[in-house]
C-alpha cells in the first residue's frame, strides 16, 4: 500500500480486460449493426473509463477482439487439426463469423491495411497445415492454396456488402455453401 492507496491487483486488470474482450466479442455476434463502447462497458462489468484504460478507442478494442478470435481459431485447429475431416467445419465457422459479426468486421476494415493484412495473413497461415491434411486425405480439391481462402473470404464479404437489407445473411448463407461445396469433394 502507497500512501494508504492500495495499488490495482494485477488478476483484476487480467479479469477486467478478458471481461472487456468477451463482452465486445458477445455484442458484435448480437446481429446489430453497431456496438457502442458504454454497452461493452456495461455487458462487462466495468466502468467506462476501466475500458478506456484497457482500449484507448474503439481500434484498440477491435484489435484485441480479433486477436481473441485468432486465438480461438488457433485452439481449434490445436485440437482438430490433425483430423483431415474437421477442416470444413473449421473453414465453416471461420465464414460464419464473418457473417455474424459483423460490427467487428466493419471496424476491422477500418483498421491500417498493415494491421488487417497481419491478422488475415495470421488466419491463412492457421488453416494452411489442416488446408494441407484434408488435402491429402481426399477432402479438399488438389488446387487450392491456402492464398485462395482470401478470395473466399472475400466473396462472402461482397456479398454480404452488395445485398439488400434483410438478405444478406441468407445470401452469404447460400455463398459459403456454395463455396464449401466447390472446395470439398462430395464424401
Amino acid at each position: 500500500m502507497l500512501y494508504g492507496v492500495q495499488a490495482p491487483r494485477r488478476r483484476d486488470a487480467q479479469r477486467n480486460r478478458v471481461a472487456i474482450v468477451r463482452a465486445a466479442c458477445d455484442l458484435m455476434a448480437s446481429g446489430r449493426a453497431a456496438v457502442g463502447m458504454p454497452e461493452i462497458a456495461r455487458r462487462a462489468g466495468v466502468g467506462q473509463a476501466t475500458l478506456y484504460r484497457h482500449f484507448p478507442d474503439r481500434y484498440a478494442l477491435t484489435a484485441a477482439v480479433i486477436a481473441f478470435q485468432v486465438e480461438r481459431l488457433e485452439a481449434c485447429v490445436a485440437a482438430n487439426g490433425q483430423q483431415p475431416a474437421a477442416f470444413r467445419a473449421m473453414l465453416d465457422a471461420v465464414l460464419r463469423a464473418q457473417v455474424t459479426m459483423r460490427p467487428l468486421v466493419r471496424l476491422a476494415r477500418r483498421l491500417e491495411p498493415a494491421v488487417q493484412g497481419r491478422y488475415l495473413r495470421r488466419i491463412v497461415a492457421l488453416l494452411a497445415e489442416p488446408l494441407r491434411r484434408a488435402q491429402e486425405h481426399g477432402y479438399v480439391r488438389r488446387d487450392l492454396e491456402p492464398g485462395d481462402l482470401i478470395l473466399i473470404f472475400t466473396m462472402v464479404e461482397g456479398v454480404l456488402e452488395g445485398s439488400l437489407d434483410g438478405e444478406g445473411r441468407a445470401a452469404a448463407d447460400r455463398t459459403i455453401t456454395i463455396a464449401l461445396d466447390g472446395v470439398f469433394r462430395a464424401a
